[in-house]
């Protein structure tokens, strides 16, 4: 990067840091560190939403996700604003009339104790490891600009992370968030304007997205239907979109804390609604809008030289072993076929339907090639360099922002990415932190903290979880596109959660005993079936929720069939 890069790039961290720590520089209570004294106006609701849920990883690795599979991702979210209804119609009464902390709190008054715990500890591993994933998104950025050891620079980026979270509580969050997200969409849209900017002559946006319809990337609509019949396997299509994704949303916003602490927030119930059923509205077409910059920047390499592999780090990397001639080898033939390719998009236009069949079919076999050719020389970088990432899909919109934005927009994008990945991290560790002071430490560690013992443990346990994730990303490499991996550990755990907070609201007959172990068994069903590869992983959203409440419902009669203890000394 130039040096306006770098200034714009640390000038724009540090003053959002800033604000956001002065902003929040009065609140030191448990209350104000957690949840912003409950004070927040429903537009700072929906931001701190949006942001949390909008990390490094939706804005890294979205566009190379719509780059490599096409726009049918974005199905993944039709279930989102059917959840925000449900969970404003029946979660958030309930948690503002109990003036609670955490989700969780409400599960100890409506079963036990135990299945609190039980319900709050798969949130926190699920979270946790989650957020190891969130720190190593940011750190490609930095290591690939700076060439640093991931290693090295998942310490750096998390150690500032820590210092930033630990120091500033909800308040800092969400009043940085506002302005992360504001400089996200517009980062965005800076990029998808220069995408279609730096098109040749007389190729504008309309035929920049029919380049990548011609391509299959226009795919928004997919039914998943085979030959065969239904691919349950097929991760992204609009029933695993409508009914998982509604699920999945469902968990996510009305039980993972780190969301339900965002709108706990809110100076009262109606602005939690107001904030949850705007970020309906908002988050379909806000994704639809990342990823089709995927489509422009994917347009943009149909007339520009592409790399082969877009994570030069590691290619540079790989060219110091005896690889190296192959892997040039391979280059020229990719190099050659592209210059093919631009041949067949340069040629007039043709006049008659079998010349524009043949044109198309030329350029559709000189795609596969390429193609081909791209996992072929993947094939050889994981050889060359074992434990090197061989998915480059993270790396495809930070590669085209390095190369080709203006200086200075350099920088900005980069520091918007970066900001991502802070907000939310931020947001995920001090939920972390919340649910483990209320949740663990308050009911197994000790029940008398008093406040100001409460206020300094908020600080630890956030420092603690901090170091957690750090860990977690280093053992984060090799996971291909990030926003689907962390989707897929989300789900292992959201239906089963889930399953536990509809039984509570719907089915008052179930007690604590019976939910607690058609939970931990339901939980174990769900990895297997994970394991085996039966399902996608949108579909175990609505397994686990559907195990916890078919298994706790006969649990329960079976328990109580069972005859009562008899007093001690009372003759059988």
């Amino acid at each position: 990067m130039a040096v306006l890069d770098w200034v714009v790039l640390i000038a724009t961290l540090a003053g959002i840091i800033t604000y956001g720590l002065y902003k929040s520089r009065h609140e030191k209570t448990l209350e104000g560190y957690f949840l912003s004294s409950r004070s927040m106006p429903w537009w700072l609701v929906l931001l701190s939403i949006m942001g949390t849920q909008a990390s490094a990883v939706t804005f890294l690795s979205a566009p190379g996700q719509a780059y490599t599979d096409g726009m049918r991702f974005v199905q993944y979210y039709f279930g989102l604003p059917i959840a925000m209804i449900v969970i404003s119609a029946f979660f958030v009464p309930i948690f503002h009339k109990l003036k609670v902390y955490t989700a969780y709190e409400f599960l100890e008054q409506r079963f036990d104790l135990k299945t609190r715990t039980l319900t709050s500890f798969l949130f926190l591993l699920g979270r946790g490891l989650s957020t190891g994933i969130s720190i190593y998104a940011p750190a490609i950025i930095v290591s690939s600009l700076l060439g640093w050891n991931i290693y090295l620079t998942n310490l750096v980026m998390g150690g500032l992370l820590i210092i930033y979270t630990v120091s500033g509580g909800a308040k800092s969050i969400a009043y940085t968030q506002q302005l992360q997200f504001l400089l996200i969409m517009g980062g965005m849209l800076i990029a998808a304007v220069v995408a279609v900017q730096l098109l040749p002559a007389g190729v504008g946006f309309t035929e920049a997205i029919a380049t990548g319809g011609s391509m299959g990337k226009m795919n928004i609509i997919t039914d998943g239907m085979t030959e065969k019949g239904f691919d349950w396997k097929d991760r992204y299509n609009m029933w695993s979109g409508v009914i998982g994704g509604f699920f999945l949303a469902l968990s996510y916003f009305g039980t993972d804390q780190s969301q339900v602490g965002r709108y706990l927030t809110a100076r009262s119930m109606k602005e939690s609604r107001i904030g949850l059923l705007m970020n309906g509205l908002v988050k379909v077409p806000m994704q639809f809008v990342i990823l089709m910059v995927g489509v422009l920047v994917f347009a943009f390499y149909q007339f520009n030289q592409a790399p082969i592999f877009f994570n030069q780090t590691l290619v540079k990397e790989a060219k110091t072993t005896a690889f190296a001639p192959t892997l040039n080898k391979l280059e020229a033939e990719y190099n050659l076929l592209q210059e093919q390719r631009n041949r067949l998009r340069n040629q007039g236009p043709a006049t008659d339907g079998f010349h524009v069949d043949t044109m198309q079919k030329a350029v559709e076999q000189n795609f596969q090639q390429l193609q081909s050719l791209r996992k072929e020389y993947a094939a050889v970088l994981k050889q060359a360099v074992p434990n090197g990432e061989t998915s480059d899909t993270n790396y495809i919109f930070l590669y085209f922002v390095t190369q080709n934005l203006p200086k200075g927009l350099v920088g900005l994008l980069i520091a918007v990415i970066i900001l991502a990945a802070w907000g939310s991290i931020a947001a995920a560790l001090n939920s972390l932190a919340s649910s483990t002071v209320i949740d663990i430490h308050h009911k197994v560690v000790n029940k008398n903290c008093d406040e100001k013992t409460s206020y300094k443990l908020s600080w630890q346990y956030t420092l603690g979880w901090g170091l957690f994730s750090i860990a977690v990303a280093m053992f984060a490499t090799n996971m291909g596109s990030l926003i689907e991996a962390v989707n897929i550990l989300g789900s292992l755990f959201y239906g089963v959660i889930l399953g536990i907070f509809l039984v509570a609201f719907f089915i008052k007959k179930v007690k604590g005993d019976a939910v607690f172990w058609s939970a931990v068994v339901s939980e174990l069903l769900v990895v297997t079936i994970y394991k085996m590869e039966i399902v996608s992983f949108l579909w175990l959203n609505l397994i686990g929720a559907a195990l916890v409440i078919f298994i706790a419902i006969p649990f329960q009669t079976l328990l109580q069939k069972q005859p009562a203890e008899k007093p001690a000394g009372e003759q059988a």
